[in-house]
């Protein structure tokens, strides 16, 4: 459970009424029923990139059936022209729990696909040693034939930190030099180590890589000074909608493009990934009874997101200490706000603006989160939809502000 400053507390009764009416706003302002008329063609700019991310809050199903799913999800991909499948790096909660190894799954995914770019999302590099980093991605590189890609992130949350306790206060240096003593590896240098007996050596990793360079994002959301850094050291960004909208997110696209130009680099050649909880179906009410529950116990399980919600609707909380009707409350809350703004919900036509909406904000690529709870077969037979909504926008000459970003 996420720690909660003393001076937030529980529901108040004038919270309640204040939370309650915010609800009821929302569920009688429901999303349009058709896409808005097409925004003007951006001179340079490049369709959309599609993705398939997992970060799995568990399900009605088995760590095997789970897995089993994924490589199904990969192959789709693979078959109909998505960009990647993005694997996270999660430990010791329930709350993806099948991903504390991304290199080993990337490895299974690179075995049943042959187009499909394979990335983790993320590695929280200061758990690690960037020499068993590029160690293991190398190898994801060669059994892919050179379709890998990873994301880092400095981590967040103190339990990880059980593996590396003495890197969480420096979490966020650590992490960039990390990733540039990786960009050496990967290119063949060597750096300095002690051996066993105490001596400096030089060491370089094996396998070799099929790609000379790796392409690499960093792990960005609330923190403008993230984007700014992986301008300034010529990474991708990897970013979400969970602790801002499209407005935010697209003041920070702006500002971290403006620091790529400053740093003698173009634009157009950096990629902005934007993971947001996807389902897309036939029609609108199914797609929001289908995905109602399953999106709820997502985010109860995601306990600190009611908190920041909360605190966004000026509605300060303790999560632990809300009654069960309050914490129901806040749950249809974040749903509305999850449904109607800060997911991909809906039907071919009708999430189409939403799509326009991340390309004008500076998104490049739309990674789909689809492992939240929703039962895999249903997920797997509603991907076609997916791919006619990822169609309509090609159709429709939706293009992002840049280019292609990476891998054009």
């Amino acid at each position: 459970m996420v720690e909660i400053d003393a001076r937030i507390r529980a529901l108040s009764p004038q919270q309640r009424r204040l939370l309650q009416e915010r609800l009821a706003a929302r569920q009688q302002s429901p999303a349009p029923a058709t896409a808005p008329a097409p925004a003007p063609v951006r001179h340079g700019g490049q369709p959309m990139k599609w993705s398939l991310f997992f970060f799995s809050a568990g399900g009605d199903h088995t760590t095997q059936e789970h897995y089993a799913f994924l490589l199904d999800c990969a192959r789709f991909a693979d078959r109909n022209g998505f960009a990647a499948i993005w694997l996270p790096e999660r430990h010791f909660d329930t709350f993806g729990g099948p991903y504390p190894a991304p290199a080993v799954l990337a490895g299974a995914v690179c075995a049943v696909t042959e187009r499909v770019e394979v990335r983790a999302g993320s590695v929280v590099l200061p758990l690690h040693d960037p020499v068993r980093v590029a160690e293991e991605w190398a190898v994801v590189d060669n059994l892919s034939g050179g379709r890998t890609g990873v994301s880092f992130a400095s981590g967040w949350h103190p339990n990880d930190f059980a593996l590396a306790p003495d890197a969480y206060a420096d979490r966020r240096n650590r992490t960039v030099e990390g990733i540039r003593q990786l960009r050496e590896l990967w290119r063949g240098s060597t750096l300095q180590r002690r051996d066993g007996a105490g001596s400096l050596i030089e060491i370089g990793t094996l396998p070799r890589p099929v790609q000379r360079e790796i392409p690499l994002w960093l792990t960005a959301s609330s923190s403008v000074e993230t984007w700014r850094t992986g301008a300034r050291e010529g990474l991708h960004v990897l970013t979400a909608l969970l602790e801002q909208n499209h407005t935010e997110l697209g003041e920070k696209a702006a500002v971290y493009r403006e620091e790529l130009r400053a740093a003698g680099r173009d634009p157009d050649e950096y990629a902005v990934t934007a993971m947001l909880h996807t389902f897309v179906g036939f029609d609108q009410d199914g797609v929001r009874r289908t995905v109602h529950g399953p999106l709820i116990g997502y985010l109860r399980s995601h306990m600190e997101l009611f908190a920041k919600l909360a605190d966004s609707q000026d509605v300060a909380i303790d999560p632990a200490k809300v009654s069960a009707a309050d914490r129901a409350a806040l749950a249809e809350l974040a749903f509305e706000r999850y449904f109607t703004t800060n997911g991909l919900f809906g039907t071919p036509d009708t999430a189409l603006a939403r799509v326009r909406a991340l390309a004008a904000s500076g998104v490049t690529e739309i990674a789909c989160l689809v492992d939240f709870g929703v039962p895999p077969k249903e997920v797997l037979a509603n991907l076609v939809h997916l791919q006619q909504l990822r169609k309509a926008a090609d159709a429709a000459g939706v293009l992002t502000l840049g280019g292609a970003g990476a891998h054009a």
